[in-house]
């Protein structure tokens, strides 16, 4: 699992011209799921560590201006987007190949669980893309911020 987070200043998922789902401050984060991913990951150590890192990370300035807060801290919101292309690998050619991402149908269902164990730890303040649609994703970094988490990092 990859997580890109960016601290915005505010973030908004569209489909067709119609908007999904909308944040002010806190956290846009791209989910990817590679191919060694399974259905059982939502029970481990390494997906919590990932979600704990996540929320958890002070990458939010405190009244000195000091990264000291979390997005536990701020009580600021979260938008998670399902994002396969975190898994391209552009190292032959220039057509980025997709074999090392999870499979839609397994991808879907982690996606799906990841969203659920968000609302569990933030309740109200997380918002999500829709999984396989085209989606046009706006924000505004913050900073800029934007920080890559993966489970590799975590085993």
């Amino acid at each position: 699992m990859k997580l890109l987070l960016q601290r915005v200043k505010n973030g908004a998922v569209h489909i067709a011209g119609q908007p999904v789902a909308s944040i002010d401050a806190g956290l846009v984060v791209l989910v990817g799921f590679g191919k060694n991913d399974t259905e059982e990951m939502p029970s481990s150590a390494v997906w919590d560590a990932l979600l704990q890192k996540m929320i958890g990370l002070r990458i939010f300035s405190d009244k000195q201006g000091k990264m000291n807060l979390s997005l536990k801290d701020t009580g600021n919101s979260l938008l998670l987007v399902p994002q396969f292309t975190l898994y391209a690998d552009c190292r032959r050619g220039r057509r980025p190949s997709f074999t090392s991402a999870c499979p839609p149908a397994i991808a879907s269902k982690l996606f799906d669980s990841f969203v659920e164990h968000c609302k569990a730890e933030l309740p109200d303040l997380v918002q999500c893309g829709v999984f396989g649609a085209d989606m046009d994703v706006s924000l505004t970094n913050w900073g800029p911020v934007t920080m890559m988490l993966s489970s590799e990092d975590f085993i």
